[in-house]
């Protein structure tokens, strides 16, 4: 399929989505959002891929949400549209989803970073959620991620006095799982999406949908989330492999099955 606001590439088991409107900024219009999980549908349909990374450019990730497209819709338009509802499709793939973030990412821009399992943020990185500013609040899970991520305290200090956050800042808050030089970010971040797409792809994905009910449910229901997944997977080809492997000492070849 062809895209006007994103490019597609394969890395063997790995799927690069990068955003593509340089000169806006990457701002995230509907037409952008709409591609991007058309995009990333197709790579969780694709058996052959096992981990994506999500990108922008050096100097944005995005810049938040395009302005131009909200600035003269009235409440019953926002909510006619239901713009931020099709950003839902980010959060719900399967497989393993890595931001690699470099420059500004700002507002929506941030949320999508924050959507994603895992970031890999460049020296360059800024995050912030300035939309009180505009006179709006975040809509794409900003208040509800951040806070769960940085605690109540920084939160409010970054929604409501646009704060914004360095990668450094961002890596000892524990928002970020490393920090490279620019020159390097993305191709950690493959390096780290292709190790993961390395192993056993059924019980990524029940790892990563138990690791989700943690961060989303009480503990009585996420333990038992998790037991169930453990269970199942003894049903899989992967369980029979890795634990054969393990006990004749060889590597496992592991088909998803």
């Amino acid at each position: 399929m062809d895209y006007e606001t994103i490019l597609v590439e394969t890395h063997e088991q790995v799927g690069l989505l990068r955003l593509n409107r340089p000169k806006a900024l990457n701002a995230l219009n509907p037409q952008l959002v709409a591609e991007l999980v058309s995009a990333l549908q197709a790579f969780d349909a694709d058996e052959a891929i096992r981990a994506v990374v999500l990108t922008g450019s050096e100097k944005a990730f995005a810049a938040g949400a395009d302005i131009r497209e909200m600035a003269d819709m009235s409440a019953v338009d926002m909510l006619k549209a239901d713009l931020i509802g099709t950003w839902d499709g980010i959060y719900q793939v399967k497989k393993p989803l890595i931001a690699a973030v470099s420059g500004y990412a700002l507002g929506g821009g941030f949320e999508v970073a924050l959507m994603c399992d895992m970031i890999i943020a460049s020296e360059t990185a800024v995050f912030g959620l300035p939309e009180v500013s505009l006179g709006i609040i975040p809509g794409a899970g900003g208040t509800q991620r951040l806070v769960r991520e940085v605690g109540k305290g920084l939160a409010m200090e970054v929604i409501l006095n646009d704060r914004r956050l360095s990668a450094e800042e961002a890596l000892a808050l524990g928002l970020v799982n490393a920090v490279y030089p620019t020159d390097t970010y993305l191709d950690e971040a493959l390096a780290l999406a292709a190790q993961i797409a390395s192993r056993p792809p059924l019980a990524v994905r029940f790892a990563k949908e138990a690791i989700n009910q943690a961060y989303e449910t009480a503990l009585t229901e996420g333990l038992l989330f998790e037991r169930r997944g453990l269970y199942f997977l003894f049903s899989s080809e992967d369980q029979t492999e890795g634990m054969a492997a393990f006990l004749e000492k060889r590597s496992p070849e592991f088909k998803g099955r």
